[in-house]
C-alpha cells in the first residue's frame, strides 16, 4: 500500500474567472443602484399619480431581479468554491445564472414588442416632459451602471496545478457570461431609454403619437437579439459544447508526434477562462502520462487535464 504523501498528485478545482471578486462587488453596486431607481420611481409615481413613473418602476423591478441573480450567482459560486459535491467546481454557476437572466431578458422583450402594439392600436395620450424626465434619469442610473459593468480585457486567468505552467498563449479571451448578462441588462435599459427620449421628443415636437410605440417595438427586436445570444453563449457553456477549435488544434499538434495519435478528446468550460481536457492518447511506444501533460505546458486556460495512454494492439502482436 502507499504510504507517502499524495499531496503533489492532489488539487483543487477552484475555476473561478480571474476578476471574480472584482466583477461580484461591481454586480452588487449595480444591484443597489437599480433598487434605489426602482423604488424612487414606483414612490415618487404613487406619491404624484404618475403613469409614466409607476410602469418604468415596476420595469426596473424585473431588471434588479435579474441582476440579483447575477450576484447570488457570483455569491454561491464563491462560497462552494471548494465544495466536493462540485465535480468540476461552480465555475458554470455564473451561465447557468446567465441563462435565466437571457430568459427574463426575453420575456422583457416580449412585454414591451407587446405594449407598444397595444398603444399603436389603442393612442393614449402621453405626459411628455414627465416622460422625458423619467427615461433621462434612467438613462444616467444606466449609463454608470454599464460603466461599471464593463469587461476590461485586462485580466488573467489562471489555473491550478496539474504539472503545467501557464504562459501566455494566442488562445482568445474566454467571457464571464454571468458578467456579461448583467451588462446587457442595464444597456437593454438604456437603449430602451435612449430611443424613449429620441421618440418623445419627436412626438412632442410634431405631434406623432405612433413614435413611441413604433420605437418601443425596434427597442423589443434589439433586447430579444441581444437575449438569444446571450442563451445561445451561456447554453454552449452548460451543455459542454467545445467552442475553441484554436485550442483543440494546439492540442492535438504537441500530443501528435513520433506517432503518438489521439483517439480521443473532450475538451470544454468548466469557469470562465478555464477548460478541461479528457485526452486518450494511443501509442507504440506510450509514455507516462505525466509526459504527455508536460507537452501541454504553457496553454493558458486549459486548467485540467486528464490523460489516457494505450499501446498500439498491432505493436503488441508484432512484440510476440
Amino acid at each position: 500500500m502507499h504510504s507517502h504523501s499524495i499531496d503533489q498528485w492532489t488539487h483543487d478545482h477552484v475555476f473561478l474567472g480571474g476578476a471574480h471578486a472584482r466583477n461580484e462587488r461591481r454586480t452588487w453596486i449595480v444591484v443597489g443602484l437599480t433598487a434605489a431607481m426602482m423604488v424612487g420611481e414606483i414612490v415618487a409615481g404613487w406619491l404624484s399619480g404618475s403613469m409614466a413613473l409607476l410602469a418604468d418602476g415596476w420595469h426596473m423591478a424585473t431588471h434588479a431581479a435579474a441582476l440579483g441573480i447575477a450576484g447570488l450567482a457570483y455569491l454561491l459560486a464563491r462560497r462552494q468554491a471548494r465544495n466536493a459535491r462540485f465535480s468540476f467546481g461552480t465555475g458554470k454557476f455564473g451561465d447557468l445564472a446567465a441563462f435565466s437572466s437571457a430568459i427574463i431578458l426575453a420575456m422583457i422583450a416580449i412585454q414591451v414588442a407587446w405594449e407598444s402594439i397595444d398603444r399603436l392600436m389603442h393612442p393614449v395620450p402621453i405626459a411628455y416632459s414627465e416622460a422625458i424626465a423619467v427615461a433621462a434619469l434612467g438613462l444616467i442610473v444606466n449609463l454608470g451602471s454599464a460603466w461599471l459593468l464593463r469587461d476590461d480585457h485586462d485580466h488573467h486567468h489562471h489555473g491550478h496545478g496539474h504539472g503545467h505552467d501557464h504562459a501566455h498563449d494566442h488562445h482568445h479571451h474566454h467571457h464571464d457570461n454571468n458578467l456579461r448578462a448583467a451588462y446587457v441588462h442595464v444597456l437593454a435599459d438604456a437603449a430602451t431609454s435612449i430611443l424613449a427620449i429620441a421618440a418623445l421628443v419627436v412626438g412632442m415636437s410634431v405631434n406623432w403619437a405612433w413614435a413611441d410605440p413604433l420605437v418601443g417595438i425596434v427597442g423589443s427586436l434589439v433586447i430579444a437579439s441581444w437575449a438569444y445570444g446571450l442563451i445561445r453563449a451561456a447554453g454552449a457553456v452548460l451543455l459542454d459544447v467545445n467552442a475553441d477549435e484554436a485550442l483543440e488544434t494546439t492540442i492535438r499538434e504537441r500530443i501528435e508526434t513520433k506517432g503518438d495519435r489521439i483517439t480521443d478528446l473532450h475538451l470544454w468550460q468548466v469557469g470562465p477562462g478555464h477548460r478541461a481536457a479528457v485526452i486518450s492518447v494511443l501509442s507504440d511506444h506510450p509514455l507516462p502520462p505525466a509526459t504527455y501533460k508536460r507537452r501541454l505546458g504553457g496553454l493558458r486556460g486549459l486548467s485540467h487535464i486528464t490523460v489516457e495512454v494505450q499501446l498500439c494492439p498491432d505493436h503488441e502482436q508484432h512484440a510476440h
